[in-house]
């Protein structure tokens, strides 16, 4: 059965699951320069699915990375197509990247496997990599091709709130590339994209936003 709750997307206290309204403030959107990271450093050929899109605090990002980019969400959160169960999509992409609810990243990876036809990427904790079943199901069966890791540390704050601070928990972007050799490389975002990306004017409009620019070519 599909948990009720899969759309919160970013929205998990460090040490807690997070079971939250779903029609209150409860809501901790994925701050821009931690999206930033992975479209400077994974090329994303073809279209792009945002399956948990939110406010679209991740697809406006996506949206400067590839020409299409498609955002759902189950629930409305003011962005995207709404009704769209990702446990069971009715869909396909080139590309799927999203900050999934933790309590069902596992229900994200096998359909984000059969779905994605060139790169799937979740943000996830790192500690995600930790445990038994994971070990024998998903990474014995299907390891992801890169994880990049986070040098500074994301905080999910809920929308409107003026970010503050760091967080007490690490975070990495698994990727899976259906184009890449079998195995696991381990990789590490270089410093700075906090401070680079924070407070991105662009994207504190999002009306102003356009799906058609071109893929950023920042580096660190």
């Amino acid at each position: 059965m599909t948990d009720s709750t899969y759309n919160l997307n970013g929205g998990f206290k460090p040490t807690m699951k997070r079971f939250a309204d779903l029609g209150g403030p409860d809501f901790f959107p994925t701050p821009a320069w931690a999206t930033f990271a992975l479209v400077d450093n994974e090329p994303l050929s073809g279209d792009v699915w945002e399956c948990a899109c939110g406010d679209g605090a991740m697809s406006r990002v996506l949206e400067q990375a590839s020409r299409s980019v498609f955002s759902s969400d189950l629930y409305p959160r003011g962005y995207g197509e709404i009704g769209l169960d990702f446990l069971n999509p009715v869909r396909s992409a080139d590309n799927i990247v999203t900050n999934p609810p933790y309590n069902c990243a596992e229900g994200f990876v096998a359909s984000g496997l059969k779905h994605a036809r060139h790169k799937f990427a979740l943000l996830l904790r790192l500690a995600f990599l930790e445990g038994a079943n994971r070990a024998n199901t998903i990474f014995a069966k299907c390891p992801p091709s890169r994880v990049w890791v986070f040098s500074e540390r994301i905080t999910f704050y809920p929308s409107g709130v003026d970010p503050k601070g760091s967080g007490t928990t690490a975070y990495a972007w698994f990727v899976w590339d259906k184009g890449a050799p079998g195995g696991t490389e381990l990789k590490w975002f270089k410093p700075g994209y906090r401070a680079r990306y924070a407070r991105n004017l662009t994207l504190a409009h999002p009306a102003s936003v356009s799906s058609h620019t071109p893929r950023l070519t920042h580096r660190t």
